[in-house]
């Protein structure tokens, strides 16, 4: 039959089974928003207050989902506001698909009122990015770039459809979507070479990155681990694919990971690493990195093998499928004085805090207690985000959510109403700092909009608290722009964009405004005021060695 590039389009995101989109409307992608309206009880279509909001929205759908998150902008200026998200996604390997509406195909190229090249400019941020300027080939494009956004190492697609093209008219056939499946044809022998290490090995460590929860492996790590008879520690991105209140789980690996972590795999003969990058902030000195260890790496990805950390062994696969095959023919082994070395380790070196008083640690705590560890936790970035990694215990995957490899200030907000509009039926909460509550607060409004009962938790020490903290260990305490003190009150902020909220200064304040937000179920912030010399530790100063790890 024959219809618009607009109804094309709706078509097939209803072909791929898209029920909610993020975005904001604007000229150049009006015959969409046209198209949509005529479909809003089958696509329900969420209006951020900001395009980047849209597409942290999408984000954050995806990570809680596991489906494509899709989100809509205009061109020019809505076009590049999507660039920070897409980024995003694409440093953590996040599908989304973002869909853009340029100037019409004759005005391309001619500095056409918001005309911009939006595939040129994100070109290095997308797994893949398309301009359709035949409608004849809308419906393949839309089709090819979801399969591509899934299929693999996920990551964001970008198409960009010119006005012209979304009125035109096309043949359009429905099809089944393609599902992509995970290769299942592993080198036998690469199986047997890893089963040798793991047999010869006496102090094996695992270590757990993103690319797990993307696989879906949970349950064959658990497996793995237990036949293995190793310790667990992982990355930020590898949260929740190894329960953390298990007893191997020894914690976060790198530049604030635990001293059993940082220390463990540095005193290791084996090293397995399981969908993880080796990111500067996990490895510190490289040349020192595992330096007793044999490394075996499993990874989707053969550009991540030997990129950063030469490994000894690797095998290229989805971590599932490898992690099957080796199950089926591991017999489990014993490292019981490794493992009781771990455990004393654990014991000698716990995190610590103040208790005496109200601190981002102990706000973590509580929430893992209030919510029984069963919420989905977002963040944003900063000392708040490597709070909510070290003391919230992730029993499950897609259960923390958060910028890792961008680090981008004001992801969280936007995530985390992507992420409940995705899990209904979770607790979904947002952490934050008062420096990056500033920079997306806005979406409070799109939470309120839609009664999208959220909660909003604001770590406020008045200060940008990680650089801070650099600040006072590197640069002589000069706090060169980084104090907060001013005259914003984010209670009368969060009120004025129609939420509930809450002044929090003590620990009792704290857990029964927690629970009042959570019974409450509408859109809720906590304005928690803590001291502004606080710090995240340990820590290992950059380029150093893991060993090197310090609590002050």
């Amino acid at each position: 039959m024959q219809l618009t590039g607009s109804q094309i389009l709706i078509e097939c995101l209803k072909e791929q089974g898209v029920d909610t989109v993020f975005g904001y409307p604007g000229g150049a992608i009006l015959n969409v928003y046209d198209e949509l309206y005529k479909h809003s009880d089958e696509i329900k279509h969420i209006l951020t207050s900001h395009e980047q909001g849209a597409s942290h929205a999408a984000d954050g759908y995806a990570r809680a989902t596991g489906k494509v998150g899709v989100c809509f902008a205009t061109s020019g200026p809505g076009a590049t506001n999507l660039v920070t998200g897409i980024a995003t996604a694409y440093m953590d390997s996040v599908p989304v698909v973002a869909i853009t509406c340029n100037v019409g195909v004759p005005l391309l190229g001619k500095d056409s009122f918001q005309e911009i090249d939006i595939v040129g400019v994100t070109l290095p941020i997308t797994k893949h990015n398309f301009i359709v300027k035949d409608v004849n080939k809308l419906a393949d494009v839309i089709r090819d770039a979801f399969r591509i956004a899934k299929e693999g190492r996920p990551g964001p697609v970008l198409i960009d459809i010119p006005k012209d093209v979304t009125a035109k008219m096309a043949d359009y056939e429905y099809k089944t979507p393609v599902v992509p499946e995970a290769n299942k044809n592993i080198d036998s022998n690469e199986i047997a070479e890893a089963i040798d290490m793991i047999k010869k090995a006496r102090k094996p460590f695992v270590f757990v990155g993103g690319g797990s929860i993307i696989s879906g492996a949970s349950a064959e790590i658990a497996e793995f681990v237990e036949k293995v008879d190793a310790p667990v520690c992982d990355t930020l991105m590898g949260k929740g694919a190894f329960d953390g209140t298990s007893e191997r789980y020894t914690g976060m690996l790198g530049m604030h990971g635990t001293k059993t972590s940082n220390f463990g795999v540095m005193e290791c003969d084996l090293l397995i690493v399981l969908g993880a990058r080796f990111s500067d902030r996990v490895t510190g000195d490289t040349s020192k990195f595992a330096s007793n260890a044999r490394i075996l790496q499993i990874d989707i990805d053969p550009a991540e093998i030997n990129k950063n950390i030469k490994v000894d062994m690797s095998i290229v696969g989805d971590i599932k499928v490898v992690l099957e095959a080796i199950n089926a023919r591991l017999d489990k082994e014993n490292h019981k004085e490794w493992m009781n070395h771990i455990y004393e380790m654990k014991k000698e070196y716990p995190l610590r805090y103040n208790k005496d008083i109200l601190t981002g640690p102990y706000l973590m705590e509580k929430i893992f207690e209030v919510t029984d560890g069963n919420a989905i936790i977002t963040t944003e970035v900063g000392q708040h985000q490597m709070w909510a990694a070290q003391y919230y215990k992730y029993k499950e995957p897609r259960t923390f959510l958060s910028s890792g490899g961008l680090g981008t200030m004001g992801y969280g907000l936007g995530a985390c109403i992507g992420a409940k509009l995705g899990r209904k039926d979770k607790i979904v909460i947002n952490i934050a700092g008062d420096g990056c509550f500033r920079m997306n607060m806005n979406e409070l409004a799109t939470a309120t909009r839609y009664n999208i009962p959220i909660i909003e938790i604001i770590v406020n020490n008045h200060v940008l608290g990680m650089v801070r903290q650099w600040q006072t260990l590197y640069y002589g305490q000069r706090y060169s722009y980084t104090v907060l003190e001013d005259q914003v009150d984010y209670v009368k902020v969060a009120e004025g964009l129609g939420a509930k909220a809450y002044r929090v200064e003590t620990k009792e304040d704290f857990e029964a405004a927690l629970k009042d937000a959570i019974a409450m179920n509408i859109p809720c912030v906590l304005d928690c005021h803590i001291e502004k010399d606080d710090k995240v530790f340990p820590m290992v100063s950059p380029g150093a060695s893991l060993m090197e790890t310090f609590d002050c």
